[in-house]
């Protein structure tokens, strides 16, 4: 990549977090400015050479700014007495990326929920009209990796709350906030500063770029209401959707999850004048992504979804079928705050596996609402659904839901570890539908 730009060079940057975002922006940045390189989990020896922050010997006053990995709570981290004095200073990588090639197009997305699903379907939709695209950020390539593009490449970025509240000098010409619920609360601290740190993605837009929102959103709309905005922040009409909903077929999209990601899909793509008929085929084969409401099996007996991307209620909530006998299977690492909305009468036809050390928070929320049991582990609630099928009638449809409205860093790497191992004990129990 060739930089056309000369902001971030001689500068005295330190990286902090060495992880996937680290490491790229090391690479982009070392030739042309003083670099530093921190983590709080890794040792001095796995770091570049000579090119370590050394706490005592090296002080973050002294440098131009502080490029943070997203992961990191600057609030809590070994080095967080130095980063709040000079928290001025903080920057993240769509900053180094945006002030190194401001020419391009940049379409960002962010949203608690749908974010990966709907930044891929507009990247595929979009290199199928034979648009140079690039899908980067919290899905794909860290957006400082190493690829081909060139002035022409539209990028598809996909951007979480902790991206944005880092970034200083990032505009994205195209913004999409999908929807806001309750989430990140530890890191935020409360719901009110979490949309405002999706909502800062709007508001660092200029007077020619234009922004999605959802058609009713209280407190995204109550929160702009009293900002100054530059940009022009436009509503999603369903209509321009529904005009071609008869025409798609793809089963995966076929739920109210993914018809809110396609009314935002079609709203930008009739912004970019892109002819929507021509759009059918991309999204009639587009395949769900690891993990993220994936069908693992789908037969006359048994529909069972692996959807371990879930991390909080919100998430999980628009997967639960209401009128279809379901097994939802649900653990983790729960989030501050987190809060189960359906009502009884909703969860008649629901019965809660809950596994993990945190099956008293699950089992709280969930309590006169919903039939649950408790477990060890997801291997023994597995067991106990199998047993619970055989109680159903052949005829009924049943779905089993894995959807652990949870993080996953109680007992796996990621979500895509825990996905695996879901899908593994499936085999190795041999539920396959035909109970």
């Amino acid at each position: 990549m060739k930089s056309t730009k000369i902001f971030f060079q001689n500068k005295k940057i330190l990286i902090y977090g060495y992880g996937k975002t680290g490491k790229s922006a090391f690479n982009f940045l070392k030739k042309k400015n003083d670099l530093k390189v921190f983590d709080d989990n890794l040792p001095l020896t796995s770091l570049p050479y000579n090119k370590k922050f050394t706490i005592g010997s090296d002080r973050v006053s002294n440098f131009d700014y502080v490029l943070l990995s997203p992961g990191i709570n600057y609030r809590n981290c070994l080095l967080s007495n130095e980063i709040i004095k000079n928290k001025e200073k903080i920057i993240s990588d769509l900053d180094v990326f945006y002030k190194s090639f401001p020419e391009n197009f940049f379409i960002t997305i962010t949203g608690t929920n749908g974010k990966s699903t709907t930044c891929k379907l507009l990247y595929q939709v979009l290199k199928s009209q034979g648009i140079h695209t690039k899908l980067v950020g919290n899905i794909g390539k860290s957006i400082l990796s190493k690829y081909h593009f060139s002035k022409k490449t539209l990028f598809v970025v996909e951007t979480s709350s902790y991206q944005i509240e880092y970034s200083k000098y990032y505009k994205t010409n195209l913004a999409a906030i999908l929807n806001v619920s309750i989430d990140h609360l530890e890191r935020h601290g409360n719901f009110k500063n979490y949309v405002r740190s999706k909502i800062k993605l709007i508001l660092m837009q200029n007077k020619s770029s234009s922004a999605f929102i959802e058609k009713k959103n209280k407190i995204i709309d109550k929160i702009l209401n009293k900002k100054k905005i530059n940009s022009k922040v436009l509503k999603v009409d369903e209509k321009i959707y529904l005009k071609f909903q008869r025409l798609i077929k793809n089963n995966y999209l076929n739920n109210s999850v993914n018809q809110k990601n396609l009314i935002f899909i079609f709203n930008i793509c009739n912004f970019l004048k892109i002819n929507l008929i021509k759009i059918i085929p991309t999204l009639n084969k587009f395949k769900a992504l690891r993990f993220r409401n994936e069908i693992v099996l789908n037969n006359k007996n048994i529909k069972i979804i692996n959807d371990s991307k879930s991390t909080s209620f919100s998430s999980t909530q628009e997967l639960i079928d209401i009128k279809r006998k379901t097994f939802w299977i649900l653990g983790g690492l729960p989030k501050k705050g987190d809060k189960f909305t359906l009502s009884k009468k909703d969860c008649f036809n629901l019965r809660a596996y809950i596994f993990g050390k945190n099956a008293d928070f699950f089992a709280k929320r969930l309590k006169d609402k919903v039939y649950y049991q408790k477990f060890n582990n997801m291997t023994s609630a597995i067991k106990k659904i199998k047993i619970d099928l055989k109680k159903v009638h052949k005829s009924k449809e049943k779905i089993i839901l894995f959807s652990p409205a949870s993080a996953s860093f109680d007992n796996f790497k990621n979500f895509e570890d825990r996905g695996r191992y879901f899908n593994s004990q499936l085999r190795k129990i041999r539920i396959n539908g035909k109970n």
